[in-house]
């Protein structure tokens, strides 16, 4: 018997030796099997698609966001491209434009910094918005040298259009009733539930955050064509503008079809250069902050949940779980090598409990001597401006929508749907407050003052942390500009609700102040927690990972019910406003 045991053992170390082997020796095949970069190369990105944050650690997600650019591997590659003297020059696909105001923002700062190597940079379009609003579009495209239009294309720069839908009369047609309320009324995601149209609190709001985008807008054109900022608003007025009267008002510097826009970008630097694709150029050519003074990176973006982060198919949103997220801070307090903590949050909010599980850690991270510095994307607001709000320093694009700092809650009376559907309902229960939770009852007089109770002491504690972290501001000074009202990053600054305007490469020059480190000393960034390999993958979701046709099928079949999905979220069929969520931002952008 023990012969037996003895000659399994041996064979399961046999195969134990020969896996290992085999990993190092495809790994070692991956390495020298890897294509370098050309020595003489046009970088090429396309602009038509998404960005997002980062890519979600799940290979479900990598399927359905397949295509998809993650935001800093667009400025990291570019920032790469700029001092890499294998790079002549830069050609971009843009379109109507789908980013948010801070990622366009984000990537026009980095083609800017690209053009000061004294590179050319080349936009290109087939439209700037087929019967479709073009504004962030031909704003990205204004970052660089020169902008070509296909001779049938058009430019939509038409303005900016915000609208928010009302379903109060919806709800009334189905027997729904809210029983909801904020602090205060610039809380505005309530709005939806119960009012027809803005009220005077939410117009303002709305208004102001529209005007400060379209100023930004304005100044980012004027500054890219050399145009008065006037002119470029009585251009916007006149708008859209199709090929021959776009270039007629010098909004383009020529029409082209493709082949003799990069016709032309070969003439000038040398025929022999070859065009590769940003990320394949970013694998060959490897990131920019690879040495150093390390750096953690913490994501924290989409909506604010207690738990995991996770990913969902159905709607293709983004959680950021206080699991997941103040696990990385634990881990990068307790490595010595971390000098600092890079926090990049893109957020509307979400769960109260979960932001402050989070900010107690941004806390005590700095507690232990690891400065924060939190870089902000498309938005950071309520939620998921309490996770950051305790941060040494605060970072923003000018057009993030930031604050909120305000809170909601309540629920959706059903009784009058059920009768509609003749459907009765009974009950018993133990306590005066059974019924606290439930549709199928309102609040009991004594419940509704626990509820109301609930909302000012979140209200209480979010203002008052926001003082603390964002010292000299004084409690009552924040509470004037808090209120549930959004800004854009440029208000919030000039508030004090943050430090400085820009994105990566502004948080990173911060990073170094506040470790005393030179201002142009090298970093290493390293991601927390980090992302799984492939294989690490594979042995956690099975052979249906995100390289199989199972998951390519329930990829493309997901892709078809997401709209529906997320409209059903908005309407708040699917669950009640988080505490701290806000409003969607939508127009035509």
């Amino acid at each position: 018997m023990k012969k037996v045991v003895v000659g399994i053992l041996a064979v399961l170390g046999l195969f134990t030796i020969l896996g290992v082997l085999g990993l190092g020796v495809l790994g070692l095949i991956s390495v020298l099997g890897k294509p370098g970069v050309p020595g003489s190369v046009i970088l090429e990105v396309d602009f038509e698609g998404a960005t997002i944050e980062a890519m979600p650690d799940d290979p479900v997600a990598e399927v359905m966001l397949k295509g998809a650019l993650p935001i800093r591997d667009v400025v990291e590659a570019l920032d790469r491209a700029a001092e890499d003297r294998r790079v002549k020059a830069l050609v971009a696909r843009i379109g109507a434009g789908g980013m948010g105001m801070a990622h366009t923002q984000e990537v026009r700062d980095a083609v800017m910094r690209f053009r000061a190597s004294g590179k050319p940079a080349v936009a290109w379009a087939e439209t700037f918005g087929e019967f479709s609003a073009g504004n962030g579009g031909y704003y990205l495209a204004t970052a660089f040298d020169e902008i070509y239009l296909q001779p049938s294309g058009d430019i939509g720069l038409t303005g900016l259009w915000y609208e928010t839908p009302f379903a109060r009369g919806t709800l009334e047609k189905l027997g729904l009733v809210p029983a909801m309320d904020q602090r205060y009324e610039y809380k505005n995601a309530m709005n939806m539930y119960t009012e027809r149209r803005f009220t005077e609190a939410h117009r303002e709001a709305m208004e102001r955050l529209m005007n400060s985008h379209f100023e930004q807008l304005l100044e980012g054109i004027s500054a890219g064509r050399g145009m008065e900022v006037e002119a470029v608003r009585a251009l916007v007025d006149r708008g859209p503008f199709l090929g021959e009267e776009a270039l007629n008002e010098g909004l383009v510097d020529g029409l082209a079809y493709r082949d003799e826009v990069y016709a032309k970008l070969r003439e000038q630097t040398g025929s022999w250069a070859e065009t590769l694709y940003l990320s394949p150029y970013l694998a060959r050519a490897g990131r920019p902050h690879a040495r150093g003074e390390t750096v953690a990176l913490i994501h924290g973006y989409g909506s604010v949940m207690r738990g995991r982060s996770g990913y969902s198919p159905l709607d293709g949103s983004v959680t950021m779980g206080s699991d997941t997220v103040a696990a990385a801070f634990r881990s990068a307090v307790e490595d010595s090598r971390v000098k600092a903590i890079l926090f990049r949050v893109d957020s509307p909010g979400g769960s109260y409990v979960a932001s402050d599980t989070i900010w107690r850690e941004t806390v005590r991270a700095r507690e232990a001597g690891k400065p924060v510095i939190v870089s902000m994307g498309n938005v950071a607001g309520s939620g998921g401006y309490f996770v950051a709000m305790a941060a040494d320093r605060i970072v923003a694009q000018p057009g993030t929508i930031t604050g909120s700092i305000g809170v909601l809650g309540g629920k959706l009376l059903t009784s009058g749907f059920w009768d509609k559907l003749g459907l009765s309902w009974d009950e018993v229960h133990t306590s005066a407050h059974s019924s606290q939770w439930t549709g199928t009852h309102d609040y009991t007089e004594s419940g509704y003052e626990r509820f109301q109770a609930a909302l000012d002491r979140i209200y209480e504690d979010f203002t008052t942390k926001v003082a603390e972290g964002r010292a000299p501001l004084e409690l009552d000074d924040v509470k004037k500009i808090a209120k549930g009202r959004i800004w854009t990053g440029t208000d919030a600054k000039e508030l004090g609700l943050v430090d400085e305007l820009g994105g990566y490469d502004v948080a990173l020059r911060l990073v170094r102040e506040v470790i005393g480190a030179e201002a142009d000393a090298p970093l290493r960034i390293r991601v927390f927690p980090p992302k799984r390999s492939p294989l690490e993958q594979w042995l956690s979701e099975g052979p249906q990972g995100s390289g199989s046709a199972t998951a390519t099928l329930v990829g493309q079949l997901l892709r078809t019910i997401q709209p529906a999905v997320r409209l059903l979220n908005e309407m708040g069929v699917t669950g009640e406003p988080a505490p701290l969520s806000m409003p969607e931002v939508g127009g035509g952008s």
